[in-house]
């Protein structure tokens, strides 16, 4: 069986500790693995990785390769040069799975959901399998619980494994969800099994502009596809739906509301991830990387990073996207980036910074390099930490090691490599009229940036 994961994201439900350009699938959420790299675990109960294709957009392609690289488990990645909903990503990965394996049973998997699988969800895989030959099978979570932030899926005649669907449903209201409850409705999951033919010749039928737009090369596809849907798309149109229960635990994470009810608790009801001392405070989410202290508050969600500190009831969590809404409106960076950003050469962070001035902490991977560059309005002046540097400056390479250093002036080609087994950590301190970071003009760059 062929896995199709999708691995985009705009980063907004869960600020701050996501943002655009480290959504919440590639956090550490609950342990030291991130919500992607679960999935991938979870992929491997029944694909080869060879067998494994990562759909994501240009802007997170190095995240996954690196989260890839940690667990040792080389995958295809696939990236989308604009976002255009779950349909167009599907098909992009199914068109480039048809070429190689006309006969493939693809499961189609999130990156950011939470799931604990057991015996009974690589059942529940290997039941959708065999339906995949006559149908699109998707699978819907067992309710737990009257939620009104899933969308629903009734099911309909029995199939073997499986129902035909009825109905897929939009989000309801409590009462009404209630009643689903009593009625047998699954949560629509957005976890899928195709068989690859069969969705494209469902695709031609029921979305054939995105159809026809995948017969071009990737960047005219994305160009011209529409952004939908799968469910809209396809699902909610086809008559060949089928859906295999799914009685797992599960979770989209897709609020802080979400996050709490999967962390484990204290006897006081709080779920803490960092350092904390609570007087007579129960019932909350604490998310620090420093000491946090409350005294008689409930129910509250108090996240905190480097650079933003949000604090709302539990309860408003879901509301939490408007924060980033409100930022980008602004043209505020916070709602793009960490004052910690990874680059496909390692990391960044602003360590300080005003408005002729900046100073970074740049951790360099071992054996990678940034891109051969220039700026036209700051000079840079390197500090190396840890590590050696090898350091190209005005056509001339020089290695520098801990404690020594090397300016480079505005206008003047530079490059900084780590040629050591260790990372390799340096102290950039920028000076000039403008330090943003669109003032940079590429050479040559191991990443085929622009």
């Amino acid at each position: 069986m062929k896995t199709l994961i999708l691995a985009g994201g705009s980063g907004t439900r869960l600020f701050p500790l996501s943002r655009a350009c480290y959504p919440k699938q590639f956090i550490p959420l609950i342990d030291a693995d991130s919500l992607f790299q679960k999935s991938v675990k979870r992929a491997l109960l029944f694909s080869e990785p060879d067998e494994i294709t990562i759909v994501t957009n240009k802007l997170h392609r190095f995240l996954v390769a690196d989260q890839l690289e940690e667990m040792h488990t080389p995958c295809r990645i696939l990236s989308e040069p604009q976002g255009k909903n779950t349909l167009p990503a599907i098909t992009y990965g199914i068109t480039s799975i048809l070429k190689e394996d006309t006969d493939a049973r693809v499961a189609i998997m999130s990156s950011d959901q939470l799931i604990n699988p057991d015996d009974s969800y690589k059942a529940a895989f290997l039941a959708a399998e065999k339906l995949a030959e006559k149908y699109l099978v998707t699978f819907g979570i067992t309710p737990d619980s009257p939620h009104t932030g899933y969308g629903y899926i009734r099911p309909g005649a029995c199939l073997d494994g499986g129902f035909a669907v009825d109905a897929f449903v939009e989000k309801p209201d409590l009462q009404t969800a209630e009643s689903y409850l009593r009625d047998g409705y699954l949560w629509n999951a957005g976890m899928f099994l195709f068989s690859a033919s069969l969705f494209m010749t469902e695709c031609k039928k029921h979305a054939p502009e995105v159809a026809e737009a995948f017969t071009l090369p990737k960047e005219g596809a994305f160009e011209q596809t529409p952004k939908i849907s799968v469910d809209y798309g396809i699902m909610e149109k086809t008559d060949k739906a089928a859906v295999v229960p799914l009685s797992v635990p599960w979770s989209d994470v897709g609020s802080f509301g979400a996050l709490y009810a999967v962390h484990s608790r204290g006897e006081d009801g709080n779920a803490v991830r960092g350092e904390y001392l609570g007087i007579e405070s129960h019932d909350n989410l604490i998310i620090s990387d420093r000491l946090v202290a409350t005294i008689g508050i409930n129910d509250l969600a108090i996240i905190d990073s480097p650079d933003a500190l949000l604090v709302c009831p539990r309860s408003e969590s879901q509301r939490v996207g408007e924060i980033s809404d409100l930022l980008r409106k602004r043209g505020d960076e916070r709602c793009e980036l960490h004052t910690t950003v990874h680059r496909p050469w390692g990391t960044y962070s602003v360590l300080q910074r005003g408005d002729t001035f900046q100073i970074k902490r740049i951790t360099v991977t071992p054996g990678r390099r940034i891109s051969l560059q220039l700026h036209h309005h700051r000079s840079e002046h390197w500090v190396v930490v840890k590590g050696t540097a090898l350091v190209a400056n005005n056509g001339n390479e020089f290695f520098v090691r801990p404690g020594e250093s090397t300016f480079v002036p505005a206008g003047v080609r530079h490059r900084l490599e780590n040629p050591g087994l260790l990372p390799l950590e340096v102290i950039e301190v920028q000076n000039g009229e403008y330090v943003g970071e669109d003032d940079i003009v590429r050479f040559d760059d191991d990443f085929e940036r622009e």
